[in-house]
């Protein structure tokens, strides 16, 4: 059961715009609310076999570097996280590894009885999720593959905080590489 949230920068209405062009012209710009972005992250994750069981989201002038979202909004996702009893929240935007772990230690931090694991997830890894699922062909799932290694690889230090060295073996000296530093080569050569 997914919790999804957001955090919109500017304006308090939570409105974004984008604009692309090629050749200099100018392209009419294209304008959504944070409403209809949170409805269509409800729809993607419907789509990836979720059940959404709530949404938020946040207006600030800048997204906290170490959260997102503000400490006060981190407070109110966990407690609705603890009482929906939700699994996994999805964010709207693109998360940094630091923000990743910051939100997963934050929100699985049970308050009664034993730690609850709650994964945090970005619109980008939902959205490579459903791609995977999808994926039929040999070269579809190798591209689907190629970039969910290329979004994992610089994320990889939420996934061993827990590990210190792995022992060096045979005649190499020392307390060895550390297992993520193992894992970033085995993606790199994979990719």
């Amino acid at each position: 059961s997914p919790w999804a949230a957001s955090a919109a920068g500017g304006a308090g209405d939570g409105s974004s715009s984008s604009s692309s062009g090629s050749s200099g012209k100018r392209q009419p710009q294209v304008t959504y609310n944070v409403h209809e972005s949170l409805d269509e992250l409800g729809r993607l994750a419907e789509t990836a076999g979720l059940q959404v069981v709530g949404s938020s989201y946040q207006a600030l002038e800048a997204p906290n570097n170490s959260t997102y979202i503000g400490s006060g909004k981190v407070a109110e996702v966990a407690r609705a996280v603890a009482a929906l009893k939700a699994d996994t929240v999805i964010f709207d935007d693109e998360l940094s590894p630091g923000q990743l772990r910051n939100l997963e230690r934050a929100l699985s931090s049970g308050k009664e009885g034993a730690p609850v694991q709650v994964a945090v997830a970005d619109r980008t890894a939902l959205i490579l999720d459903i791609f995977s699922q999808r994926a039929r062909t040999r070269e579809g799932k190798l591209q689907v593959e190629l970039a969910q290694t290329e979004y994992q690889l610089p994320r990889l230090t939420r996934m061993w905080s827990h590990l210190d060295r792995v022992a060096g073996g045979g005649q190499v000296k020392g307390t060895g590489e550390k297992q993520i530093e193992i894992d970033k080569r085995l993606l790199r050569d994979k990719a």
